[in-house]
C-alpha cells in the first residue's frame, strides 16, 4: 500500500475534554490518500463503486460547541475488480470551514457557510454533502469540493440531510425547515435532478425534524417535541419540550400538500429505518425513539455538558408506529430493547414494506460493546454481531449482491474505529448472515473517527448520471 499526503499533516491535537472530539471521535488532522489497500478474504466483483461516509471533524485547534458543528470530512474508497483501489478523506470546504459564520451580522443564514457535515449521496450524476441548515455542496468522484449547489436556482431553503430516493420512479424528495414560518417546505426533484415540485406545507411547527418517511402514495412529517428554543446556547437552538403536541403528519404524495396529523406519545425520532401502507392501507413507521430521559442524556454527550453519558446515543429503542387512516388510531410498540441508531434498509425498499432492517447497536440493555444488529420483522428474531473490545463500527450501507431475489441478498459495508489498535478496516459483511465471517476486510492507512452517515455510490448509477449531465464519471 502506498500512501500520499496532499497537505502537511499538523502537530495531532491533544485530547480535548469535549466527548465529541476524543476517543472514537478524536478528528484528524490532515488529508491524505492511500493506493492499493490491504484486503482480506474476497471483495465481491459487483462493488464496483465508492463508498463515500461523512462525519464531523474540527479543523486542529478548533472545538465546536456542538458535536454537529464540527467541519463536514468524507472519507471515501475506491472499489474495482477485488481490488481497494484508494482511501482519501477530505473536508468539505465550505465557508464554515475557514470560519465564515452561520449567521450574519443581520441575523440572517447564510445557506452556503455550514459544515454540511451529516450524510453524502448521489443523484443525477452529482455527489451531495449534506446537513440540513445548508444548501448541499457538490463534490467531485475523487472528493473535491465543486461547491454549493442550489438545483439552478430553484432550492430556496436549505435541505434535509435525509432525501428519499423512490426507488421506481428515481424522484428525489427532500424538504427544508427551520424554527420561523414558512416551517416546511417539500420538494421533489426528478431523476435528472431538476425540481419539479415545491410547496409550503402548512401546519407544521418550530419543531427538530431530521428526517421524514416516505411510501408509495403518502410522505409522513415528524412534529414532535424536540423545539427551537432560543435559551440553548449550544448553537443548535432546539430543546425537548412538555408542553408541545408531539404529532406524526401523513400527507398524500400528489395533489395538495394537506396533511393530517395524528397525536402520539412524546418522544423524539432522528432517523427513519422505513415507513410504507400495509395490506389495510395503514402507514407502518419504524425507526430508533427517543423519551424525553434518552433525549437529555444524549444531547449533554453531544454538548459535552456535565454528566454526560459515556455514549453519545443512550435509551433509544427501536419502535413501530401504525397509524391507521380509516379509525385514526395509532399504535405504537417497541420491537427489540437494545440501544440503537443509526438505521438502514435495502434501499430498493423504500417505501415498500421490508421484512429486515439494519442498525448500530451501542452498549446498554445488556450489551456490553458495539455491535451491527439485522431485525428481522417477520419472526421477530435478530442476529447480532459484536465487534469486540474497542471497536465501534458506523452506519451499516446496504449493497444488493449481483442477481439479488431476496430482500437481504445482498452486502453491508461498515467502517469499524479500533481504539486499541489506533486502526480501522471497511467490513464488507453477508447480509443474509451477518454474523458469518465477513466477505472482505480492507485495512484502511488510519483510523477514522466515527462519524455518520454515508453511501455505496456504484459506479453504473455515477455513470448514468453524469452521461446524463454530459459528463463522465
Amino acid at each position: 500500500m502506498s500512501t500520499e499526503t496532499t497537505a502537511p499533516a499538523a502537530a495531532t491535537t491533544p485530547r480535548a475534554p469535549k466527548p465529541y472530539v476524543s476517543d472514537h471521535y478524536t478528528p484528524v488532522v490532515d488529508e491524505i490518500t492511500a493506493r492499493e489497500l490491504t484486503v482480506h478474504g474476497t471483495i465481491p466483483p459487483e462493488l464496483s463503486g465508492r463508498y463515500f461516509r461523512n462525519g464531523h471533524n474540527p479543523k486542529p485547534g478548533h472545538t465546536p460547541t456542538h458535536w454537529f458543528k464540527g467541519s463536514g470530512m468524507i472519507h471515501g474508497l475506491r472499489l474495482r475488480d477485488g481490488r481497494a483501489e484508494w482511501y482519501r478523506n477530505r473536508w468539505v470546504r465550505t465557508p464554515a470551514l475557514e470560519g465564515v459564520p452561520y449567521l450574519g451580522a443581520d441575523g440572517v443564514p447564510n445557506l452556503r457557510a455550514s459544515e454540511a457535515a451529516t450524510h453524502v449521496i448521489e443523484h443525477a450524476g452529482r455527489i451531495l454533502a449534506l446537513q440540513e441548515v445548508n444548501l448541499p455542496y457538490e463534490m467531485t468522484p475523487e472528493l473535491d469540493t465543486v461547491g454549493a449547489f442550489d438545483f439552478g436556482g430553484t432550492l430556496k431553503t436549505a435541505m434535509t440531510a435525509h432525501p428519499k430516493t423512490d426507488p421506481v420512479t428515481g424522484e428525489l424528495h427532500f424538504f427544508g425547515y427551520g424554527p420561523f414560518p414558512p416551517h416546511l417546505t417539500y420538494y421533489v426533484a426528478d431523476a435528472k435532478g431538476e425540481i419539479v415540485r415545491s410547496e409550503v406545507v402548512d401546519g407544521a411547527g418550530p419543531s427538530l425534524m431530521h428526517d421524514f418517511g416516505l411510501t408509495r402514495h403518502h410522505v409522513v412529517w415528524l412534529d414532535l417535541p424536540v423545539v427551537f428554543n432560543p435559551a440553548e446556547q449550544s448553537g443548535i437552538p432546539y430543546r425537548w419540550s412538555d408542553t408541545y403536541t408531539p404529532r406524526i403528519g401523513v400527507m398524500p404524495r400528489t395533489g395538495p400538500a394537506t396533511v393530517r396529523w395524528f397525536e402520539v406519545e412524546p418522544g423524539a425520532l432522528l432517523h427513519v429505518a422505513n415507513a410504507y401502507e400495509d395490506a389495510r392501507g395503514r402507514i407502518v413507521l419504524t425507526g430508533p425513539r427517543y423519551d424525553r430521559g434518552a433525549w437529555e442524556q444524549t444531547w449533554k454527550w453531544w454538548v459535552g455538558a456535565p454528566g454526560y453519558a459515556p455514549e453519545p446515543l443512550v435509551g433509544t429503542a427501536p419502535y413501530r408506529w401504525i397509524l391507521d387512516p380509516v379509525t385514526g388510531r395509532v399504535t405504537e410498540e417497541r420491537v427489540d430493547d437494545l440501544v440503537t441508531e443509526f438505521p438502514t434498509v435495502n434501499e430498493e425498499r423504500t417505501g415498500l414494506p421490508n421484512r429486515f432492517t439494519y442498525a448500530v447497536a451501542f452498549p446498554g440493555s445488556g450489551l456490553g460493546e458495539y455491535a451491527i444488529v439485522k431485525h428481522d420483522h417477520a419472526t421477530g428474531m435478530r442476529d447480532l454481531v459484536p465487534m469486540g473490545r474497542g471497536r465501534m463500527p458506523g452506519e451499516a450501507v446496504f449493497v444488493p449482491a449481483a442477481g439479488a431475489r431476496r430482500e437481504d441478498d445482498g452486502y453491508l459495508l461498515t467502517v469499524v474505529s479500533d481504539l486499541e489498535q489506533d486502526a480501522s478496516q471497511l467490513l464488507i459483511l453477508d447480509a443474509s448472515a451477518p454474523s458469518g465471517a465477513p466477505v472482505a476486510t480492507v485495512e484502511l492507512p488510519r483510523r477514522v473517527p466515527s462519524g455518520i452517515h454515508g453511501s455505496w455510490i456504484a459506479d453504473a448509477d455515477l455513470t448514468a448520471g453524469a452521461e446524463a449531465l454530459g459528463g463522465a464519471a
